[in-house]
């Protein structure tokens, strides 16, 4: 798949969706399962990849269009991440004047709630080639009692669950 087709199938996903991770069942949908040239395995890599760097959420964009498509598709990636932001400025400068503002406010709540339901929706697929025994699924279990009991930084979960792995892969 060529740069310039990657980007806009990248950017529809980008531009179409409120939240970092909402984009996730627009590519698969696209790269997974239309022209599959992505595997869920490689989706899956290149979320783990957005997660553990720091900026935005929708980060893993970049590393999906390395995937597809090498250094290119990598900067086909950044450019759809960042298009929809640069879109979007002069169109909220002119409705945050205007009175429709509520109304659009409501809208995006919306929008959000969707994005929510769709993003449970792709995890799905993704989570069964992640969780491949038993300790995965611990792993997945603990982390996320970790994450919804406590308020510690992720990167405690990160870490712990790669301590976790490299023992259980010493071990066994």
């Amino acid at each position: 798949m060529n740069a310039v087709t990657l980007y806009f199938l990248l950017l529809k996903a980008t531009a179409t969706t409120f939240t970092g991770l909402a984009s996730l069942p627009v590519v698969r949908d696209d790269l997974v399962v239309e022209r599959k040239v992505l595997t869920d395995r490689q989706l899956a890599a290149a979320v783990a990849a957005g997660q553990t760097t720091p900026g935005p959420l929708g980060l893993y964009i970049v590393s999906v269009g390395y995937f597809v498509a090498g250094v290119p598709g990598a900067c086909a990636g950044c450019l759809a991440l960042l298009t929809p932001a640069f879109l979007i400025l002069p169109l909220l400068k002119y409705l945050a004047g205007r009175a429709e503002g509520r109304r659009v406010r409501s809208a995006v709540q919306s929008l959000t709630l969707s994005a929510a339901g769709l993003i449970v929706a792709a995890a799905y697929p993704l989570a069964e080639n992640a969780l491949t025994g038993p300790l995965t699924a611990a792993i997945a279990l603990a982390s996320f009692l970790f994450l919804a009991l406590t308020r510690r930084d992720t990167a405690w979960v990160i870490a712990g669950s790669a301590l976790l792995g490299l023992v259980a892969r010493i071990a066994g």
